[in-house]
């Protein structure tokens, strides 16, 4: 026995409840409805079925059958969602319809038994088809609504059996049981789906006669449902999208008057609908010609039209396209860009780029090259350094790969989430920098913006910055620098409060600051703080064996920029590339990498030693430069060694006095005792 719960106490729940009730082989279990006065709540109660306001607490998992009699579409969606996988739901229009064949079936069979004459007027006049067949399941009767939906003569259908006109019937079936089969849903063999009741027929004394079967076509029903819901969620849909759009936007019919536009054309051409909707495509054109009318005409869209628009002669420019639907134009639509809007945007999108390149850290370790023992020296104290919040001192000469350090410590760092800002400090003029660096108040110099400027520093906070060239700072900017790195807070150009900031900051240098604090171009309280955590980058002429290695990535990297498949460098070229000391260093190689590939032919794919420009080669078997005898060496290094004998020559004159050795020399004492602690002369020439 199926058990069967009823969802709505309405009318057609009531019939549906009336008609389980007459059957075997059905069972309601529950009967619920939110109206507590519903007429099939009241006959349940009689019946002794259990009843209720809301179903769930009847879902349960014995449930065969819900019959959603409500008619609510909410209410038939969450009882599919919520129900077990054997249970069937049946919607509350297929509820009502049954509720209708019912009381159809029960006057056409009250029909049948008392006004045999009026058998074939009510037969034939009902829109549901009805089959009759008797006891041995050969057809009797069948109306014309039934040989319509199953597409036979039924003079022709009628004396033969039923399996022979419905191959998928149930009414053999009804006739053996002998039981009532509600609501089947059945697809006939010409598509039409129909939803049928069978019903067996028999005289007073019990007796079989045959079967009658009730069904209604529900294709055309679903279909038109599902079309109408279709179309007018569709179109909510479109105009939704259209209204909210900031894109100006009009359409017109196939003889060119408005039938829509948005708000944002009313912004734009500043005309309304009742100026637009039913008029010309002309109507909101001040100047140049209808695109809507050309593209009507020709079938085509057309794209970037210049043209003026609206009340204002708003300049704008113009897509247009046709609608075009199952090969007939019924239309076209219009988007309308303002030009200003567009480089309003313009603007904004090289003001993003800018400030994406400045403050995205693109590089990580993997992308140091280099397994010599200097070069591992470097990138372990750099990722050491990463894990602190220490201030960090990157030194090394041009080309090193300075700054490629300090995007992989930020990357390391647990700040790499936030901001990374770059600023080359030799790159911007004095007079720039400490506003950039540090921001300005409204009014604080000609020609500063309304309402002031962040600095660098503010846009850095909780992230790294990375000053460059940190040994091109002027004296008042170090002294800003300083009080950074002291209070951790900046006060803008033009300001007198302090604002506090959280960054890291990362400082590079190619100069001998220790040079510069001597020469009273650097302070030295400010490289005290910056030399905290010093990372000493090594020079490409100190570690060659990493040239090979340097080379294949840079190859691959040229490859993608010159659009060039290079394998790698012969080893000859290699040996000629290892004997030149480097003074650019890695950017020298790479300039040098890529000048050999613009010159090589497009099908070599190995930089041979005649693609490589010529280098300045200083052999080893060849005799060394001397300038008085002495080997050439790099300038600093041997002014440094020219100055320590200097100092030592002056000690010896005043006999180890190093006060009179400063006034000697013109240097003060303190410049005095850094060096000799720099040329070891310190404990030689002790006091």
């Amino acid at each position: 026995m199926k058990k069967v719960l009823i969802v709505g106490a309405g009318k057609g729940g009531t019939a549906l409840l009336k008609m389980f009730q007459q059957t075997t082989i059905m069972e309601v279990v529950a009967v619920v409805d939110r109206n507590k006065r519903a007429p099939g709540l009241e006959l349940a109660a009689t019946m002794n079925i259990p009843t209720g306001s809301d179903w769930r607490p009847f879902l349960m998992n014995d449930i065969d059958i819900v019959i959603e009699a409500t008619g609510e579409k909410d209410v038939f969606e969450e009882i599919r969602k919520k129900r077990q996988k054997n249970t069937v739901v049946i919607p509350g229009e297929v509820a009502y319809i049954i509720a209708e064949l019912v009381e159809e079936k029960e006057a056409l069979i009250a029909t049948l038994k008392s006004e045999t004459a009026r058998r074939d007027l009510i037969f034939n006049s009902t829109h549901d088809g009805m089959i009759v067949v008797d006891e041995f399941a050969y057809i009797t009767h069948m109306n014309d609504s039934a040989a319509f939906m199953i597409e036979v003569d039924k003079h022709e259908a009628i004396g033969k059996h039923i399996l022979q006109i419905i191959p998928s019937s149930g009414l053999p079936r009804v006739l053996k049981t002998k039981q009532i089969e509600l609501h089947q849903e059945l697809e006939l063999e010409n598509g039409r789906k129909i939803i049928t009741t069978r019903i067996p027929m028999t005289d007073e004394s019990g007796r079989l006669l045959g079967a009658l079967a009730v069904f209604k076509d529900v294709t055309e029903v679903m279909q038109l449902a599902e079309e109408l819901t279709n179309l007018k969620e569709i179109r909510m849909m479109l105009e939704a999208i259209i209204h909210s759009s900031e894109e100006a936007i009009s359409v017109v019919d196939e003889h060119g008057n408005g039938i829509l536009i948005n708000p944002a054309y009313t912004r734009i051409t500043g005309l309304s609908e009742e100026e637009v909707i039913g008029k010309p495509a002309t109507a909101d054109i001040s100047e140049g010609e209808s695109m809507h009318m050309q593209v009507l005409k020709t079938r085509k869209p057309v794209r970037g039209v210049r043209m003026k628009v609206g009340p204002k002669n708003r300049d704008v420019i113009v897509n247009v396209a046709p609608i075009i639907v199952d090969g007939t134009l019924k239309g076209s639509v219009g988007i309308i860009h303002d030009v200003s809007e567009i480089q309003r945007l313009t603007n904004e999108l090289n003001r993003a780029r800018q400030i994406i390149r400045t403050l995205e850290a693109k590089y990580s370790f993997a992308d140091i090259i280099g397994t010599s023992e200097e070069m591992m020296v470097a990138i372990e104290q750099a990722k050491l350094a990463a894990k602190t919040p220490a201030t960090i001192l990157l030194r090394g000469e041009s080309g090193t790969g300075k700054e490629l350090f300090a995007h992989a410590i930020h990357n390391a760092s647990d700040r790499k989430y936030n901001k990374f800002i770059r600023v080359n400090c030799a790159a911007i003029s004095e007079s720039l920098l400490e506003s950039e660096l540090f921001g300005y108040e409204e009014g604080a110099f000609s020609g500063a913006k309304r309402g002031g400027k962040r600095g660098l520093f503010e846009e850095a906070n909780n992230g790294s910055i990375f000053l460059d060239e940190i040994g091109e700072l002027s004296a008042n900017t170090q002294a800003k620098l300083l009080r950074v790195l002291q209070e951790r807070e900046i006060v803008r150009v033009g300001g007198t409060k302090p604002i506090p900031i959280n960054v890291r900051i990362i400082a590079a240098t190619n100069v001998n600051l220790e040079k510069a604090i001597a020469d009273g171009t650097f302070r030295e309280d400010l490289y005290y703080r910056l030399n905290r955590m010093p990372i000493h980058i090594p020079p490409l002429r100190a570690r060659k064996q990493d040239i090979p290695a340097l080379c294949q990535h840079l190859i691959h990297k040229l490859n993608q920029d010159y659009g060039r498949n290079v394998e790698g460098l012969t080893e000859a070229a290699l040996r000629y590339l290892s004997s030149y000391d480097w003074p650019g260093n890695v950017r020298e190689l790479e300039n040098v990498l890529g000048r050999a590939m613009i010159f090589m032919k497009f099908n070599e794919i190995w930089i041979d030693v005649h693609h490589i420009p010529p280098l300045q080669i200083l052999q080893d078997t060849k005799a060394k430069e001397v300038i008085n005898g002495e080997e050439l060496r790099p300038l600093e290094e041997m002014l440094e060694k020219y100055e320590a004998q200097i100092i030592e020559a002056a000690l010896r004159e005043c006999r180890g006095n190093k006060t009179a050795t400063a006034k000697r020399l013109n240097i003060s004492i303190r410049n005095l005792y850094y060096k000799l602690e720099k040329y070891g002369l310190a404990k030689k020439y002790m006091q």
